[in-house]
């Protein structure tokens, strides 16, 4: 959407875009030990997703494989799209449009926190840490219903691990 806008220097119009910012998340799944959660050190605090804000002339699926690292240390294989969450109050900080991944941990010994996680550690679905920052509450729900097999995941263009390699 673009906006009218005055300089506040010199009280020129000028036109500004106000789009939604492009992030990816992962859900890392392994059925013995439950999904990864971190806990944020940046608002909003809570728990949350690894995930992250998608770099200019990155895929999603890089990013998303790129922020699980920086975030856990693990690599991953992304097996597939959860879904797209686009709700414009999602995140407080801005409008965020979010690419769910749902993905598989290539060594679930290497998880520790690193970057904008103070903590990170597999969790039960059953028993999931609170608060859930985010709309990650309503993508976990999405999630249970894929696991139950109420639900497809969308397929990806080859796999994707840790690297951006497929």
């Amino acid at each position: 959407m673009q906006k009218n806008c005055l300089c506040p220097h010199c009280g020129k119009q000028f036109s500004r875009f106000c789009n939604p910012f492009p992030t990816a998340d992962v859900i890392i799944y392994e059925p013995s030990r439950g999904i990864v959660i971190i806990q944020r050190v940046n608002a909003p605090l809570g728990y949350a997703l690894p995930g992250g804000f998608i770099d200019e002339g990155e895929m999603a699926e890089e990013a998303a494989c790129r922020e699980v690292m920086e975030e856990t240390g693990l690599e991953v294989t992304l097996l597939g799209l959860l879904g797209v969450y686009s709700e414009p109050h999602r995140d407080p900080r801005s409008h965020t449009l979010t690419m769910v991944y749902v993905g598989r941990p290539a060594d679930c010994s290497a998880l520790q926190a690193g970057d904008d996680a103070a903590h990170a550690a597999f969790y039960p679905l059953s028993a999931l840490p609170s608060p859930l920052v985010f709309d990650h509450a309503r993508v976990l729900r999405d999630f249970c219903s894929y696991v139950e097999g109420a639900r497809h995941l969308a397929g990806l263009d080859g796999a994707f691990h840790a690297g951006g390699t497929r």
